[in-house]
């Protein structure tokens, strides 16, 4: 599973914990202006100054690793941190770049920030689960869940994947429009001759049937599946994994008479309408997509209108 940054870097601060180490996680509970970084995001220091992650790009980093060192020395506490250009202490930091910035600095620990939060959210992600982590500014604690009146709620959302069926020509568009969205982005074909590395440059290219393939993948309710080879030796047969997972969007290539053939063809797999009426066919949104760059971005449209909750469901074939 590929984790986000700010997953990656409280990851890391769990594996810095179970080593021995004290660990203070800070994380940008407000943001206003041109700040760098989101409100959030996530810095993890240990008690000897290693840290990972970013709070600001690098401009209050210095300051905010020193006052959690501090921290890290005394027995109790909680450090709220605010950082502004018109700040005397941001303009010797560095932070001159017209936002203003509220980090707050907790342990890595039960009365602050929990472990348990950490493994939950892993969790999730790999479920492709939304979570919810929820601060209360004034003690310092956190816990995943829901909360009135509380200070800072951080909503985590899945990191989403999409498996192509096909290295063809709208693959090839359609692979650098997803990874743009932030999706994660694979591309199962055993042709040879279309699955050559040169390409698809960059990309971990897996050239096992497709059946297979989504087996090993395992999608889940953040993932997306798009057929796109014409050919219901491979088309069909990595439909029928995607239609028995919780993947959110699943998608084929072809004409509507096509795709009412690949409705029965799909049936002898033992699926039933409901399961059916989860492929939309022909893939992505009416358009009047002409060429591959076209076609793929009616796909990506598609695929985020799914993601979003507002696709309109299909019409039975």
């Amino acid at each position: 599973m590929e984790l986000t940054e700010d997953l990656a870097t409280l990851a890391t601060a769990r594996g810095w914990a179970e080593a021995g180490h004290r660990v203070a996680i800070a994380t940008v509970v407000s943001a206003w202006g041109s700040a760098p970084r989101r409100a959030g995001s996530h810095l993890a220091i240990r008690d000897d100054g290693l840290f990972a992650g970013s709070v600001s790009g690098g401009c209050v980093e210095g300051e905010v690793i020193f006052e959690a060192q501090a921290l890290l020395a005394e027995t109790t506490g909680v450090r709220s941190l605010e950082y502004g250009v018109a700040d005397e202490t941001a303009w010797r930091v560095g932070l001159a770049c017209g936002g203003r910035i509220t980090v707050l600095v907790q342990r890595l620990a039960d009365d602050g920030f929990p472990v348990a939060i950490i493994d939950g959210l892993e969790a999730a992600a790999r479920a492709g689960r939304s979570m919810t982590v929820v601060t209360d500014l004034g003690r310092g604690a956190s816990w995943m869940g829901d909360a009135d009146d509380i200070d800072f709620i951080r909503p985590w959302a899945p990191p989403r994947r999409l498996a192509i069926i096909g290295a063809v020509h709208i693959a090839q568009a359609l692979v650098p429009l997803a990874q743009g969205l932030g999706i994660s982005t694979t591309v199962i074909d055993p042709r040879t001759l279309f699955a050559a590395d040169d390409r698809f440059a960059g990309l971990l290219l897996d050239r096992r049937w497709p059946d297979e393939a989504l087996a090993a993948w395992a999608p889940n309710a953040a993932s997306a599946v798009v057929a796109l080879t014409h050919d219901p030796k491979l088309d069909d047969v990595g439909l029928a994994a995607a239609l028995r997972s919780d993947a959110f969007y699943i998608a084929a290539l072809g004409s509507r008479k096509n795709h009412a053939l690949r409705r029965e063809r799909l049936a002898a797999f033992g699926l039933d309408s409901e399961a059916l009426d989860r492929v939309r066919g022909p893939a992505g949104l009416a358009i009047g997509a002409q060429g591959p760059a076209e076609i793929a971005l009616s796909i990506a449209a598609e695929l985020t209108a799914a993601w979003h909750g507002v696709l309109a469901p299909t019409a039975p074939a």
